[in-house]
């Protein structure tokens, strides 16, 4: 059956291959001076054959918005941007969901044309390399793209907010057929599908107004399951989370959200939300913005923004237009003001991140969703795809073993999708029963 090839294969792809499990068994705690041990450089090698026998899957790059904008050419090298070809091969980055995030200001009224210039630029994008990348659409796509000689990347495809479909399911439709396998229900603003976590306004009781799914937003999550598109959760408020959890026949997908318990902003997720997602068998992928990883950050981004209130400003504007060379010689010089007043948080700040979701979901249910080109800041240390090792790097130091750190970098994503598909498939067959008569198979004598 077709259901028991996925397994299959996603079993065979969480099987830790003998190289890696005799680098981790040689293993031993990092030598404290300055002098680099045998030890620490077991330790190193032993991270890099699981990363490198890992399929890694990354949930969110915004990527989309330099091919259209910039006419990026993913073959050049990306500059202060965080993701190329040649970085992703230095990362093994296994697959990528290209983030199709459409302003909701700037392209006010036509929202679904944008919307189709970017899908289009991740198509061309493979189209151009063909060497690199390929689209995939499904789990045996991406485990396919991994195979042989050369192993490619598998493009992939997520919404970034609900408002690009423009209140019409018809578009939905005809966005999964070009490709597209998650659709973030809102973005920062709030749209026919529900409510946002970016805009959630006080009522006169000085309480939080959260009306939570609409109607549409619920017939939307019930159309997804049917396609077999991922119910992204990222973005929405408390409320949407809860009442796409209870619409879902399928599990849902955090595509790029952090532990509120560790850093207080309403785009994370609560304990309580990932304990939730975890029964409902889904995933939270990790974002690395800065702002969403350490309050300490964010306390000290917004002390400096208030003292340099023109400098910011110009700042946001040129972060959120189309650039070109001149605007992006103005952005860096901006940027590179502020961080050297405020200092990226450690790399160890992300890491509590996944440390502290895995403790409260499980390891089955935590995953990669980096928000690369979509953020001003990341941790010291992650400059972009390349660095993906090293997450997996100071994952091991911490304790998690090599089952683990593959279902970490991209098996729980797969799992996940997997599953989508898998409901995708019951609810066609329910909706639409194929009525055709059985006809026996003739046994071999």
């Amino acid at each position: 059956m077709r259901t028991e090839l996925i397994v299959t294969s996603l079993a065979v792809l969480l099987t830790i291959p003998a190289a890696a499990q005799s680098a981790i068994s040689a293993q031993k705690s990092p030598s404290k001076t300055a002098k680099v041990s045998p030890g620490h450089n077991r330790a190193a090698r032993g991270a890099a054959a699981i990363h490198k026998s890992a399929i890694v899957i990354d949930t969110h790059a915004d990527t989309p918005g330099r091919f259209v904008d910039e006419s990026f050419d993913p073959s050049t090298d990306a500059g202060k941007g965080h993701w190329d070809l040649a970085r992703a091969r230095t990362g093994n980055l296994g697959a990528e969901f290209f983030s199709i995030w459409v302003d909701p200001v700037q392209y006010k009224d036509h929202y679904t044309r944008r919307a189709l210039d970017m899908i289009d630029s991740v198509h061309e994008a493979a189209r151009n390399h063909p060497h690199d990348l390929v689209m995939a659409y499904s789990t045996e796509d991406i485990v396919a793209a991994r195979k042989g000689a050369h192993p490619r990347i598998a493009a992939l495809i997520g919404v970034e907010g609900g408002h690009a479909i423009e209140g019409d399911i018809r578009v939905l439709r005809d966005f999964y057929r070009l490709g597209a396998r998650y659709m973030t229900l809102t973005w920062s603003n709030s749209n026919e599908l529900g409510q946002s976590s970016g805009d959630v306004k006080l009522g006169d009781n000085g309480k939080p107004v959260d009306p939570g799914l609409t109607d549409f937003g619920r017939e939307v999550v019930r159309e997804m399951n049917r396609l077999g598109m991922m119910v992204d959760i990222s973005h929405v408020s408390d409320r949407s989370f809860y009442h796409a959890l209870v619409v879902s026949r399928a599990p849902l997908l955090a595509s790029h959200s952090s532990s509120r318990a560790i850093t207080n902003h309403p785009r994370n997720m609560t304990d309580d939300m990932l304990v939730a997602l975890a029964r409902n068998g889904g995933v939270a992928q990790v974002n690395f913005n800065c702002g969403f990883i350490s309050d300490e950050y964010n306390a000290k981004s917004k002390a400096f923004d208030a003292t340099h209130p023109a400098e910011m400003k110009r700042a946001q504007e040129l972060w959120m237009a189309p650039k070109t060379p001149e605007t992006k010689a103005e952005l860096d010089r901006l940027t590179s003001m502020k961080e050297a007043a405020v200092p990226r948080p450690p790399l160890s700040a992300l890491i509590d991140h996944f440390d502290h979701m895995i403790r409260i979901a499980g390891v089955d249910h935590v995953g990669i969703g980096s928000d690369f080109d979509g953020v001003e800041c990341l941790p010291q240390g992650i400059d972009g795809v390349q660095d993906l090792p090293k997450i997996t790097a100071e994952l091991l130091k911490r304790g998690y073993s090599a089952e683990d750190l593959h279902k970490i970098l991209g098996g729980n994503l797969l799992r996940v999708f997997a599953e989508v598909e898998r409901v995708s498939r019951q609810i066609q067959s329910e909706q639409n029963p194929d009525r055709r008569p059985v006809v026996a198979i003739p046994q071999s004598k």
